[in-house]
């Protein structure tokens, strides 16, 4: 079993907070999975610079399935985008874990199907 120094557990704690905390949506946060990670990457980004770069990865991705939410809603009118809405949660909470999951290990994860708002 490999035993982390502090900074290290430290680290990769806040790089898989930036990741779990786009789940405040879910809990009935308006918005929860931007300004989550936001708050976050706010908190620690000079500090730590795995969380400066998992933080932007996770509010660039966070951004994104919100954008997507909301072409979703304008498809409806064509039924198209009924069923991608009954997807796309299920999409986001899984690709959200993976990438804490990774976070955790101390792997530096990228999201699929990111736009890059946050350089």
């Amino acid at each position: 079993m490999n035993v982390l120094d502090p900074q290290e557990r430290e680290a990769r704690n806040w790089a898989m907070a930036c990741h779990l905390a786009a789940l405040a949506l879910y809990v009935g946060i308006p918005f929860g999975n931007i300004f989550g990670p936001l708050l976050v990457w706010l908190l620690k980004k000079d500090q730590i610079p795995v969380v400066n770069d998992q933080g932007r990865e996770a509010l660039n991705f966070n951004i994104s399935m919100t954008l997507y939410t909301v072409v979703c809603f304008l498809l409806v009118f064509f039924l198209v985008g009924i069923p991608a809405l009954m997807v796309l949660p299920f999409i986001h909470v899984l690709l959200v874990v993976i990438a804490a999951s990774r976070a955790a290990n101390g792997e530096v994860h990228r999201y699929p199907f990111t736009i890059n708002f946050i350089q």
